[in-house]
């Protein structure tokens, strides 16, 4: 999932409803009892649909073999619409009078302590304290009181470049969430796993504040070479130069502005210029540590080469960089399009859930991220849904592709943690479902609620295939705005299925509005709950 793409959708036309990702957060609300609790909840109903519950005396559901005893029979929604035709009842007399449109509902105020939380969340922590370190260290080098950084500048820019590849590098990513998947779930405490799954889907505050301390002190050493110039080979005066300007232009270029607003410039200056900089480092450093400033000579033994800090860090900066490439593929692709808004891509073999899969037409530029769905390791297939968007994903629709390139090795979205938890809700909206729909499908312990409008039509019968094929209708809620004439009250529903289904976790994937909804109400309401990470 390119989750970083999504878009509020036009709460003022009725044509919003058609988009995959719009009319799912308009202005008007409504609340449904999606799960009867004692005593029974009083909810709105407006103009657009009348929900109406229906008393039944509730049998025993009826589940599959396989996930039998899984989910209480007080999750199981017993739900239907009121015909228009359909005699009226003393009750519905008053509902069925013209009314007129009902008054907009308020916007719910949030404390600042709530928003204060959510902005400063680990991510940013992380970054505080990486730079706030870095910067301390500078300090004290430049009142002399930090020996180290007098001998091994060189060691310390790399060693925190070294940590900013790190953490965006797939294969150590994979390594961390196996680690903390196979090692918590049987017996840590929720507490501990809350904390290692905040830790995992926040390590891009390490990267972003490694990457920009390496640059302060890459800067750092460019000046200390600069006051002693007279002593220095011009040759390493101007690789350093040169590197410098190389590095501060690719981390440039992946601030957030840059990056959503002009992903073709993030591409072309973050990758290409990010390898240039990547290059004359190994220049830089080559040459920094073969001249002697003492004796003002070259020093051309490969044991002065292979003995310092630098050439090592250089080294492992270069494997991490190369990994993921060495598994670019050109594969075939079969391209559904069930709607003018939306592209389904099928892929050969099967896959884990809460991985993402990064494509492009190109083996070098524009890729993007999309969730990968698929019903297992042992499917023969895996599915990415892409919504219109951006160029890219336009062009998806209008000219599909037969290949597609694409890396073998995916990468760990924030979802693949879900295995370290006993039971956890899956909530998205619109094409967030590429997302979310795997952990659902092979895992009979999360629920799906999924917010879109027009689904079945819009993403066609593949998806709505998987959904029913694979999960039970008591373990999800497919709520179509279009259908019901708005959307739900998002956090009250997350509430009723939270204690119904006895939920320890929820992972959200959302446009921002719909994110920032949910994340609000469920750290207001109790609820331990990992929204869409937005870049900073």
């Amino acid at each position: 999932m390119s989750s970083r793409n999504n878009h509020v959708g036009d709460t003022t036309s009725q044509s919003s409803y058609d988009d995959a990702e719009k009319g799912i957060y308009e202005a008007s609300q409504q609340s449904l009892p999606v799960l009867p609790t004692p005593p029974s909840p009083v909810y709105s109903v407006d103009e657009k649909a009348i929900i109406q519950q229906v008393e039944t005396v509730q049998p025993t559901p009826v589940t599959s073999p396989i996930h039998e005893g899984i989910t209480p029979s007080s999750s199981t929604p017993v739900l239907a619409l009121a015909s228009r035709h359909s005699p009226p009842s003393p009750a519905s007399d008053d509902l069925k009078k013209p009314q007129g449109k009902p008054p907009a509902k308020p916007k719910r105020k949030v404390s600042r302590w709530i928003l204060f939380q959510l902005w400063y969340n680990t991510y940013r922590k992380f970054f505080t304290i990486v730079v706030s370190l870095n910067l301390i260290g500078i300090l004290l080098a430049a009142i002399g009181k930090f020996d180290y950084a007098t001998n091994h500048l060189g060691a310390l820019v790399l060693g925190n470049l070294l940590m900013a590849i790190l953490m965006r590098n797939e294969l150590f990513l994979r390594f961390l969430y196996i680690i903390s998947i196979y090692g918590l779930r049987s017996w840590a405490p929720n507490w501990l796993k809350l904390a290692v799954t905040s830790i995992l889907q926040h390590v891009g505050g390490i990267h972003s504040g490694c990457a920009l301390s390496g640059a302060c002190w890459l800067l750092y050493k460019i000046v200390d070479i600069l006051i002693h110039h007279a002593k220095q080979h011009p040759s390493v005066i101007a690789t350093g130069i040169i590197t410098n300007v190389l590095v501060v232009i690719s981390i440039l270029s992946a601030f957030p502005w840059v990056r959503n607003n002009h992903h073709n410039v993030f591409e072309g200056h973050h990758r290409l210029i990010g390898w240039m900089g990547l290059a004359t480092t190994w220049i830089f450093v080559v040459l920094g540590n073969a001249y002697d400033l003492k004796l003002g000579e070259w020093r051309l033994d490969a044991h002065s080469l292979i003995s310092t800090q630098e050439l090592w860090f250089a080294v492992f900066m270069t494997i991490f960089v190369l990994i993921p490439w060495v598994t670019l593929r050109e594969v075939p692709v079969e391209v559904e399009i069930p709607s003018p808004k939306v592209a389904i891509l099928k892929f050969q073999r099967g896959m884990q859930q809460g991985l993402l899969a990064r494509i492009s037409r190109t083996s070098i530029m524009e890729y993007h991220a999309f969730g990968i769905i698929s019903e297992g390791r042992k499917s023969g297939c895996h599915y990415l849904i892409c919504g219109v968007q951006g160029d890219f994903t336009k062009s998806l629709v209008e000219n599909p592709p037969k290949t597609v390139w694409t890396r073998e090795l995916k990468f760990a979205g924030v979802g693949h943690a879900s295995a370290m938890f006993k039971r956890g809700i899956r909530v998205c909206t619109g094409t967030g479902i590429g997302a979310a729909l795997s952990t659902c499908i092979q895992s009979p312990n999360w629920f799906l609620i999924w917010i879109g409008s027009d689904q079945e039509k819009t993403f066609g019968p593949t998806i709505s295939g998987l959904i029913h094929n694979n999960i039970e209708p008591e373990r999800m809620i497919l709520w179509d705005t279009k259908k019901r004439g708005g959307r739900p009250d998002s956090v009250q529903l997350l509430k009723d299925v939270w204690h119904s289904f006895g939920a320890e976790v929820i992972f959200i994937t959302s446009n921002k509005a719909g994110n920032d909804e949910m994340m609000q109400g469920c750290l207001e309401a109790g609820l331990h709950a990992f929204g869409t990470l937005w870049d900073f």
